[in-house]
């Protein structure tokens, strides 16, 4: 048994380099596939970074300045290689560099998704163990009835409805936005990590704490819906499978209780595709918040990504798609390594 461990290590790390190879190339060709699709977009970088009323002269010196005077292909080569140092330009509205922009702007984004993401977690696996013990039964029906319309509504559609019946006819939660204005008027905002509701326990602020949870319930729903229903329908499957095994029948002919059984034995060997399948619905919700935020006014960095692409900022726009590029990669690589760590597949 060492021996077989032993002889395992060598193929896990080569496992991980070559999908870590493949990831690199994966983000290389969307790095040149958007770079080249920003610049056939008819548009005037040069002229949008100079403003509006800049002279002929004045948008020469431009696109010196920005190296669009040269051909397209040094231009790439030239981005590539400041991409390595961490460079991935300025905006052309802002004129400030994308990085520290994406800086300002993610911590909201990431809070959203991640606590979607234990949402979807606390709620989907309950949901798809109940759904799984009692099999063919109303509860099943339900469940199954619940997780495939989680998975098919357009989550813009979910997001409109639940501001019309909580924010329109009931009015108990707030349209949109991370704060209401009084309090960023009257309260000051505590900045340390850049995650509102931790920044707001650390800081012993319950009043910013409690607005702040009140505003995320919306979106934060809206956000989770996906996963819930993609982590039910797996995680019940998994299930099914798993209480057909030999030794669930042995455990249950021990007399061990039924809960033991389903909670101990038979979830816990069932949790290797659901936890994958809930890493890769991160990067599908990471994206996918983008429209959320624009419906919640969340100041995350979807409304910094549309405010981009209405302004033809190209910069702004490379930069939010290597970033959701990158986030996909190791999320798919971390998928990989969770299903690998199964001694039962084979690497």
């Amino acid at each position: 048994m060492p021996s077989a461990r032993v002889e395992r290590k060598p193929k896990m790390l080569k496992f991980i380099l070559k999908r870590l190879a493949l990831g690199v190339l994966v983000i290389l060709g969307v790095v040149i596939v958007t770079f080249i699709m920003t610049r056939v977009v008819p548009s005037n970088p040069a002229a949008q970074w100079v403003g509006p009323r800049a002279t002929p002269e004045q948008i020469q010196a431009a696109k010196r300045e920005l190296g669009l005077d040269q051909p397209l292909y040094i231009q790439l080569g030239i981005y590539i290689k400041n991409l390595f140092t961490g460079n991935l330009g300025k905006s052309l509205k802002t004129h400030q560099p994308v990085i520290e922009e994406l800086k300002n702007y993610l911590p909201a984004t990431i809070e959203l998704v991640l606590l979607s993401t234990v949402i979807a977690a606390l709620i989907g696996l309950p949901l798809g163990v109940i759904s799984a013990k009692k099999k063919d039964r109303w509860l099943d029906h339900f469940s199954r009835f619940f997780s495939v319309g989680a998975v098919s509504l357009p989550t813009f559609w979910v997001g409109l409805f639940l501001q019309l019946i909580f924010y329109r006819w009931l009015g108990v939660l707030p349209l949109g936005g991370e704060l209401s204005t009084n309090i960023k008027l009257f309260y000051q905002v505590p900045h340390v990590t850049g995650f509102l509701l931790l920044d707001s326990l650390i800081t012993g602020n319950m009043v910013i704490f409690k607005d702040a949870l009140l505003h995320f319930i919306l979106p934060g729903i809206t956000v989770a819906l996906y996963p819930i229903g993609l982590v039910a329908r797996m995680t019940r499957s998994a299930l099914l499978e798993i209480l057909g095994e030999d030794y669930i029948r042995a455990a249950r002919s021990y007399g061990l209780p039924e809960s033991t059984v389903l909670w101990s034995y038979a979830l816990k060997n069932s949790l290797g595709p659901t936890i994958t399948v809930l890493t890769l619905s991160i990067g599908y919700t990471l994206t996918n918040t983008f429209l959320i935020e624009a419906i919640f006014s969340w100041p995350g960095i979807g409304s910094y990504i549309a405010t981009s692409i209405l302004s033809l900022d190209y910069p702004a726009i490379m930069g939010v798609t290597i970033f959701a590029a990158l986030a996909y990669v190791v999320l798919n690589l971390i998928a990989d390594i969770i299903i690998a760590l199964d001694p039962r597949v084979r690497l």
